[in-house]
């Protein structure tokens, strides 16, 4: 089938491109290589699917894109596109968080509309929740983010229910707890931390350690965005993460043994927009899309370390 991937040069979104290509879908990859990281590794992410005559690259903004054109004939649409990043998300950043999380998912809804209904996949994060008083997080959780990106990742989700309630639009939510793997974000901590091993460089650590994270895989992700479409409920939500809770601490220990070289901690003081604890209950996602998380987080890390040895 055709499908169309938002985001398709990120890290996750190239791993689902390539999943869907493997399959022998038509895969249409739209991304506009915002400057929140190098392009270059983001060219690095398209290697393989630019071999493939099944994948088509569109470099635009989705806010500017010929839409019905994109989504002529497409079965399923995966919107993983955002702006990415807690932290940078605060003051005048605010402005591009809400055009390319909350704008670009309502143009691309309406879109789907026009284009006979595809299924919509919607990429929304663990951070909607904020600092919950209970754990694990079960869906029907109060959301409250701390963040702003957080505001507009719930903001996307709630775009997604109006569209299915009051037009019938297929969609779904998929919340992901901290993704890791091999093409992850520089920003994100597990890229940071390992980075930091290979080069013997000093490296940040915000907060005590003790806070704590589900961190999921990206294949595990994966998995589970390609069955959202196909067992996913109309208009629902689903957590989607590792199934374990861990401290901090504990991740830098077992990052110091998987690359046998220690760490050079420098502490720092918590960020505004850091939750405390995460932890998903993913309880509907096994029942309804049959998720399994399916990597140790002991063999993801060494998967990304592999990958963190081979980059420049």
């Amino acid at each position: 089938m055709k499908v169309v991937v938002t985001g398709a040069a990120g890290f996750i979104g190239s791993h689902l491109a390539e999943s869907l290509v493997a399959d022998g879908h038509e895969v249409a990859g739209v991304d506009c290589f915002t400057d929140y990281y190098p392009r270059a590794l983001k060219e690095r992410n398209l290697e393989r699917l630019r071999e493939s005559p099944r994948f088509h690259l569109v470099e635009a903004r989705l806010q500017d894109l010929d839409l019905a054109s994109l989504l002529d004939g497409a079965e399923h649409v995966y919107h993983l596109a955002a702006q990415a990043g807690v932290r940078a998300s605060w003051g005048r950043e605010f402005a591009l968080y809400a055009d390319h999380n909350v704008l670009a998912t309502q143009r691309l809804l309406e879109a789907a509309l026009a284009a006979g209904r595809p299924t919509v996949v919607y990429a929304s994060s663990s951070s909607v929740y904020g600092d919950a008083p209970s754990l694990p997080l079960r869906e029907d959780a109060p959301c409250q983010p701390v963040s702003p990106y957080g505001v507009t990742k719930l903001a996307g989700e709630h775009l997604a229910v109006l569209y299915h309630r009051n037009h019938g639009l297929p969609t779904v939510s998929l919340r992901f707890f901290t993704v890791y793997g091999p093409r992850q974000r520089p920003d994100m901590a597990f890229h940071r931390f390992l980075k930091a091993a290979r080069d013997g460089a000093e490296v940040p650590v915000f907060g005590d350690g003790r806070q704590t994270r589900d961190f999921t895989y990206v294949a595990d992700i994966v998995s589970a965005v390609r069955s959202a479409p196909l067992s996913g409920r109309p208009g629902s939500v689903y957590n989607v993460g590792g199934g374990e809770r861990i401290a901090l601490n504990e991740v830098l220990r077992l990052i110091e043994t998987v690359t046998a070289r220690p760490l050079r901690i420098q502490r720092q003081e918590t960020q505004k927009g850091d939750m405390r604890d995460t932890f998903a209950d993913t309880a509907a996602a096994r029942r309804d899309l049959g998720f399994r998380s399916t990597v140790s987080l002991a063999e993801g890390i060494a998967r990304e370390w592999e990958w963190i040895r081979g980059l420049a």
